[in-house]
């Protein structure tokens, strides 16, 4: 096969990597909306770019599972451990912006003899 159609055949992978792993990430991990933008970009991008290159020593060598292959399964493994915690974080942290100043918004009023007073 000429190494130009390979090249757009990876290009391909990545580009639909990239909106698997983002789909994928926001209906499973959930809480993207509050994580900064560039770190999702890295572990969106190192995950489909991990799998593109298994992709490649997959099919560059004479076994499809070799040391490279292999490698790259645990470098994809270990990005996506990354992206469960960088999640559970952004979960245990998700109220902490909300400013509070003490009071719950309740007002306390009472009864006494003359009526309400609040």
């Amino acid at each position: 096969m000429p190494p130009h159609i390979l090249r757009l055949a990876y290009v391909s992978e990545f580009l639909l990597a990239l909106v698997a792993i983002q789909e994928m990430w926001s209906e499973i991990g959930g809480h993207l909306e509050f994580m900064p933008w560039y770190t999702k970009l890295c572990l969106i991008a190192g995950l489909a770019l991990a799998v593109v290159m298994g992709t490649v020593s997959a099919v560059s060598h004479e076994k499809a599972w070799n040391a490279r292959t292999l490698a790259c399964c645990a470098l994809a493994i270990l990005i996506a451990g990354g992206m469960a915690a960088t999640s559970y974080y952004y979960h245990l942290h998700e109220n902490d912006d909300q400013d509070s100043a003490g009071d719950d918004g309740v007002a306390l009023s009472h009864f006494a003899a003359g009526g309400w007073h609040g």
